[in-house]
């Protein structure tokens, strides 16, 4: 009882730092004890006073498990008091969390048992410091060492395989770390359960993919012809160049609140679940980071040879994906065959997902949330997919599905928001696809109805998909002109619909209700913490026996606006000046109406974005493609700015190269913008200019 009260006097003189944080209420936490072999003091974490280091995870990740049932708050002190300057990101972004920053430590209040990634802007690749804090409901199930018929792993360190046999009940105690596999090699019948960690480091060639192999010790978790298995509650962690959970030829498979990480210096090959010719197969409430596809489903995979290729595969139907926070490094959310394959998939559905990050980059084609890629050999034949209620966070593009050979029909999406900017490159619908529906999709901030607001791009004899518009239309604006902090500005919803009700977040850590609020933002940090002033303001929609519908815009917040400029002469588009070292494009942008604006460039290329005289924003590090695709892949350079209606100098210096993928008809790099009554678009040619004068 003494510690827990030194305990609750740190929290509360914590706290002290941080205004609008109170001390927490009664809520039961339990944090497992974190065995000496994987006990990391790179990050702390407390949450109610329960103070904790961390688990090394994989690669340069951090993770800590903790059972809560009920709010709390929590803070995290990270290895240095810098370590936060350039900002914090908290996600999902459906919790509308920004923290409070106070040097190395930031602190929030968190809803109950969620699962989250905190890490700097931008950091979501392999190379990344990134911390997992991932909740679950407390472990109700009594099971202690002395309950009969249990195969039990108590806390402490455990060097073996598990190779489960059929009717086993197994479980993984809190704080049990087993340095090995979980195999379930042609049985039936298994329960596993607990909070423990599985933590696998095989013998795989960390420079070659050998990680495709199917037999036990090779994945954390591998599956042979098994039948009724259930995972509930572990987290499985991978560190070698392996696929991480490979199920071949199983039927009757559940993963309820699992946890899957993965991580490698090499950033390849480690898919996060792999349904092998495998049914009837559900995944609810899980968390996975994979440094390849979170999801991949093919009929086999015998190697990489002409003969293992072609040879054809069982069919995979009935998988259903629901609830689930979804994070890659690199490769696509979810991949449904591969070039030269032959099987059949059917009746899949993907259902309340969360994706907050997804590769970027390419492997011949573009990665995506969705991908179908059986070019150019393929024979497949795709049915019945239902995909809704996604919200993307950092995504390429929607959908790849080029299919020459093979027959795709009846793919629907519906609700699906795109939380935060434009898509890095086009969608693909080519060959053999018919039946592709798009209900309710936004992904350039308003509801698509043509393929160039999604954008995507359809050839090779695919038919044209459909749209439609949802349930409804969680469009909404604000008054134009410039938002000063503490200074009240209007929020609407566009189109209310009568029963539907409103909930506002407005990416500062506070909320509101209703379909016109007033709302004054406190700071120009922005949500992120990094000085730029952008927000995230998020609407969401929700009416009982509905599926939420969201919206979101960024909203500039600024002490001023930049006046804007008087030209002597101006003619039509930038000007284009070509050096040993790049290009300079440069000009004007006319800015229709007073207020903040969010200008990005999509390229491939190490860039400078200016506007006016503000401090230019810089390109992301270069990230190369992988299987051999050419150049680097497409990353958003970002600007926000609050400026007066008129005329502004633009500038835009790109090293260089050749553009991909993400380039516009000649060549030139892609420019959006957003602000007062401008959603999220394209910047037209209409509004940038150059000096006639010479």
């Amino acid at each position: 009882m003494t510690r827990f009260l030194v305990r609750l006097a740190a929290l509360n003189a914590l706290l002290a730092f941080f205004p609008g944080f109170s001390a927490f209420a009664a809520t039961h936490v339990s944090i497992p004890p974190i065995p000496a072999p994987i006990r990391s003091d790179y990050f702390t974490v407390t949450i109610n006073g329960h103070r904790s280091p961390v688990v090394h995870a994989a690669s340069s990740y951090y993770l800590l498990n903790f059972d809560l049932d009920g709010p709390a708050t929590v803070s995290v002190r990270a290895p240095d008091p810098h370590f936060w300057d350039r900002g914090v990101e908290i996600q999902p972004m459906r919790y509308g969390i920004r923290p409070r920053r106070n040097g190395a430590v930031i602190a929030f209040r968190i809803p109950g048992p969620v699962k989250l990634s905190v890490a700097r802007p931008g950091d979501h690749f392999a190379d990344s410091q990134m911390l997992f804090l991932l909740g679950s409901p407390p472990d109700r199930s009594g099971i202690t060492a002395a309950t009969p018929g249990i195969r039990y792993y108590g806390p402490g360190v455990h060097h073996e395989a598990i190779d489960a046999h059929s009717g086993d009940r197994i479980y993984l105690a809190p704080g049990a770390v087993l340095f090995g596999s979980l195999n379930f090699w042609q049985v039936q019948n298994v329960h596993v359960s607990g909070r423990g960690l599985i933590i696998y480091n095989g013998p795989q060639n960390p420079d070659d993919d050998t990680g495709w192999m199917h037999k036990r010790d090779w994945h954390c978790i591998v599956m042979d012809q098994a039948s009724g298995i259930e995972i509930d509650g572990i987290t499985c962690i991978v560190r070698s160049r392996t696929w991480q959970i490979q199920m071949t030829d199983s039927r009757h498979i559940g993963f309820y609140n699992v946890n899957v990480i993965g991580g490698h210096p090499r950033n390849a090959n480690q898919d996060g679940m792999d349904f092998i010719g495998t049914s009837d197969a559900t995944v609810r409430d899980c968390f996975i980071r994979a440094s390849d596809d979170d999801f991949a489903i093919m009929g086999n995979w015998d190697g990489y040879t002409p003969e293992a290729m072609l040879a054809p595969g069982e069919p995979v139907t009935n998988i259903t994906i629901e609830d689930s926070v979804l994070s890659t490094s690199i490769s696509n959310t979810v991949r449904a065959g591969w070039p030269q394959k032959t099987f059949e998939s059917a009746h899949v559905v993907l259902r309340n997902l969360d994706v907050i990050h997804g590769g970027f980059g390419a492997c011949d084609v573009p990665f995506s949330f969705f991908e179908m890629w059986t070019d150019p050999e393929g024979i497949e034949t795709h049915t019945d997919y239902r995909i809704s209620n996604i919200r993307l966070e950092e995504y390429y593009s929607l959908m790849q599905i080029r299919q020459p050979n093979s027959r795709v029909r009846g793919i629907v999406f519906s609700n699906i928001t795109a939380m935060d900017g434009p898509p890095m490159v086009p969608s693909v619908l080519s060959g053999g696809v018919s039946g592709v529906a798009l209900d309710g999709v936004r992904t350039l901030g308003n509801l698509t109805a043509s393929n160039s607001a999604v954008p995507l791009e359809v050839g090779s004899g695919a038919a044209q998909p459909t749209y439609e518009a949802g349930p409804i239309d969680a469009s909404f604006d604000y008054a134009p002109g410039l938002i000063r902090p503490h200074t009240p500005v209007t929020f609407h919803v566009t189109t209310p619909v009568a029963g539907w009700q409103y909930q506002w977040l407005f990416g500062d850590g506070t909320t509101a209700a209703g379909v016109v609020v007033r709302h004054a933002f406190s700071d120009a940090e922005g949500t992120l913490l990094d000085g730029s002033g952008r927000f995230r303001v998020l609407l969401r929609a929700f009416q009982a026996a509905q599926s939420d519908v969201w919206a979101s815009r960024s909203v500039v917040v600024a002490p001023e606006t930049m006046p804007a400029s008087t030209p002597e002469s101006t003619a039509q588009g930038l000007s284009a000046t070509n050096s040993g070292e790049g290009t300079v494009r440069e000009g004007w942008l006319r800015v229709p109406s007073d207020g903040g604006y969010t200008i990005t460039l999509l390229t491939s290329r190490v860039a400078t974005l200016q506007i006016d005289d503000l401090p230019p924003a810089q390109s992301p590090p270069l990230r190369m493609q992988v299987c051999g695709s050419p150049g680097d892949a497409v990353q958003p350079t970002q600007l926000s700015a609050a400026l007066r209606a008129g005329l502004h100098r633009i500038r835009i210096a790109l090293s260089t190269g050749i553009e991909n993928a993400a380039t516009g008809a000649h060549g030139e790099p892609v420019l959006y913008w957003q602000g007062p009554q401008t959603p999220l678009a394209p910047i037209p040619a209409s509004a940038l200019f150059h000096s006639s004068v010479r």
